[in-house]
């Protein structure tokens, strides 16, 4: 086993098959000493990092570190499925909000899906961009959404490249049975995250931004109209701040803490499947419409990324590789001994109603995350759209800052608890 293979992420469980196939992972410096600068960054994912390179590339002085390595979180082991439009289908979210921030926001998220495939091909970032996504159910009840879903979509938010499909077309493209309909979306696709993630450091270290690994931050406190944040080798000050830790916000700032709430997720590489051609044999990713979702894809080389869990919890199990082949089972009876050779997990920042998390928490300070599993597009492009913000352009992160996203009940405490209980309701659920 290599070195590249062998690091053993302290924040998450498991090495993941990304890592292993993301080739030589460049090494950041820590920080030393303290420093100043414009605009300083909490948080190497994705939002963090796109908003390092778009601030440097205006011209800003700007400061970023990662408690870990880059990568070690979830920008870096996620199931890399971009979707389209929001979590919720735009029709959704059209009943609560109504069809005019529906639409902006479904828009947002397009431009989101087209500004991700640009940069990396701008710069040159080969991201094992594989076309196509499905949505899946195992309901019979489901089958008129999903058929109108695919005509709103194309009538109602201009968005043409869905397509309903019945059961023997979705059996046939998933190669299982145990899923009844489906909708098939060809105007997206998937990604290899890391491959994007170390790309996007490379980038925005050249353009002058300051990023830093191995430095975590211990605490934040303003003073003099200046944000400082504390770590183990001195202090950065700065004039704004913006705080890009999603799922591991931990303690370090307590309005974010309380309206995003971390859950584990797992994922498991197989073996290439040459033996099992009818598995997703077009290639597409999957996500079921289960609450506690399933999502699962092949990778160029044809292996099986399957991902979820059936409860969730803060702790780790201790054999993911037992969880993932179970569920694997269900869905392909003929892979239930597959040889799994690679079983990761990390956390997934979510917010009661499963939209992002945009507010400032301190004067001068933003804190942006709560993705809730769909955030490979929308939380790079909330790092740019950050950066507009403070370059002095409009402020396009405002449809996400008046969306009303209320804090987990029971404080820092009990909420861990009463989302056990409801995720193992809903997860019970899912199986009538």
């Amino acid at each position: 086993m290599t070195l590249q293979e062998a690091w053993q992420s302290p924040i998450a469980p498991g090495l993941s098959w990304y890592q292993a196939t993301v080739g030589p992972r460049a090494a950041y410096p820590k920080l030393d000493g303290s420093r100043r600068a414009d605009v300083a960054i909490i948080g190497g994912g994705y939002t963090g990092l796109q908003a390092a390179y778009n601030l440097a590339k205006g011209g800003v002085d700007v400061v970023l570190i990662d408690a870990n390595r880059f990568g070690d979180g979830a920008s870096g082991r996620n199931g890399g499925q971009l979707g389209t439009g929001q979590r919720s289908w735009p029709e959704e979210l059209e009943e609560k909000i109504g069809y005019e921030r529906s639409k902006a926001l479904f828009d947002l998220a397009e431009d989101a899906k087209h500004h991700l495939l640009d940069f990396a091909a701008e710069h040159d970032i080969d991201i094992d961009f594989m076309p196509g996504q499905m949505n899946v159910t195992h309901k019979s009840s489901h089958k008129r959404a999903y058929m109108e879903n695919a005509e709103i979509a194309a009538t109602r938010y201009g968005y043409p490249h869905v397509s309903f499909m019945d059961r023997a077309e979705t059996q046939e493209r998933l190669g299982s049975k145990l899923y009844l309909y489906g909708v098939r979306d060809m105007g997206t696709g998937h990604i290899h995250p890391l491959k994007l993630l170390m790309g996007l450091a490379r980038v925005a270290q050249a353009a002058g931004a300051s990023i830093f690994e191995m430095t975590p931050a211990k605490a934040i406190r303003q003073s003099g109209g200046k944000t400082l944040i504390e770590t183990d080798s001195g202090t950065i000050t700065a004039d704004r701040a913006l705080i890009a830790c999603n799922g591991y916000i931990g303690n370090l700032e307590p309005v974010t803490a309380s309206h995003v709430m971390p859950i584990r997720s797992f994922i498991g590489a197989t073996e290439p499947l040459d033996k099992f051609p009818d598995v997703l044999p077009g290639g597409e990713a999957v996500a079921d419409s289960r609450f506690v979702v399933r999502y699962f894809r092949k990778s160029k080389d044809g292996r099986l990324l399957f991902g979820g869990r059936e409860a969730y919890t803060s702790d780790n199990p201790r054999d993911i590789t037992q969880h993932i082949r179970r569920q694997i089972a269900e869905i392909y009876q003929a892979l239930g001994n597959v040889n799994i050779t690679h079983a990761w997990g990390g956390s997934v920042g979510i917010t009661m109603p499963r939209q992002p998390f945009v507010r400032e928490v301190m004067p001068g300070v933003t804190s942006i995350g709560g993705y809730s599993g769909h955030g490979v597009m929308l939380s790079n492009y909330c790092g740019k759209l950050y950066a507009k913000t403070v370059l002095g352009n409009a402020d396009d992160l405002a449809l996400f800052k008046a969306l009303n996203i209320p804090p987990f009940p029971g404080g820092a405490r009990m909420r861990a608890p009463l989302l056990f209980l409801a995720l193992s309701w809903f997860a019970l659920r899912d199986r009538f």
